[in-house]
């Protein structure tokens, strides 16, 4: 089966509603991952969402205290939709790792993202070294993963690149990206799901190779 990129299977499910069915089944996850999370960044924090689709989480990241949010998604019909339904905050559409963004931020949060990325730990380091302030939080979950039998037959149902890496591989790639305050969780567990499979971080940039 030819693989699709994501970001085109992902522009079709925002034009048939599917995001908010994402949106619904992921919100557990997402709301243990910034309990884990917001108590490790000052209040009035900047934040950003990668892999925002319709921007539900930035939403969410404004109301719980964020000075500055926005999202950044490959989907350009995720971004249309959260523009839509959203004037208040910036939504970019941009290809990862390729974009860049234009400021460094407190909190970066990521939900079912990086794995279709040819190389997450490379992303990981991105994030780590050009995306965060000294001090800021990475906090990213992954529900593929080599610990989660039942999602290893997503990349043929789906009919998309994911890169699998066991638990291990996750951690070891926070540890080489640099950073500290490293945390591994599974949350939101239930009826057999292991739980999306949370990194948490703190950047120092001291680091990082001058």
């Amino acid at each position: 089966m030819d693989k699709k990129a994501a970001t085109e299977v992902f522009s079709q499910w925002a034009l048939i509603g599917k995001d908010e069915g994402m949106e619904r089944g992921h919100a557990a996850s997402v709301n243990a991952m910034l309990e884990l999370a917001l108590p490790k960044v000052n209040d009035n924090f900047t934040a950003i969402d990668l892999g925002c689709g319709n921007g539900w989480v930035v939403r969410l990241l404004s109301k719980l205290g964020a000075s500055h949010v926005e999202g950044v998604d490959g989907a350009l019909e995720m971004i249309n939709k959260a523009q839509n339904v959203d004037s208040k905050h910036k939504y970019s559409h941009g290809f990862l790792p390729e974009w860049k963004p234009k400021m460094r931020y407190d909190l970066v949060h990521s939900m079912e993202f990086l794995y279709y990325l040819q190389n997450p730990a490379e992303m990981i380091s991105i994030i780590h070294d050009e995306w965060l302030t000294d001090g800021g939080v990475l906090v990213a979950g992954v529900d593929h993963y080599l610990e989660h039998k039942e999602s290893l037959t997503w990349p043929e149902h789906v009919g998309v690149h994911m890169t699998t890496m066991q638990i291990s591989e996750w951690k070891d790639a926070m540890k080489s990206a640099g950073f500290t305050e490293i945390e591994i969780h599974q949350v939101a567990t239930k009826d057999g799901f292991p739980g999306t499979l949370v990194m948490l971080g703190r950047a120092n940039h001291s680091n990082v190779l001058q």
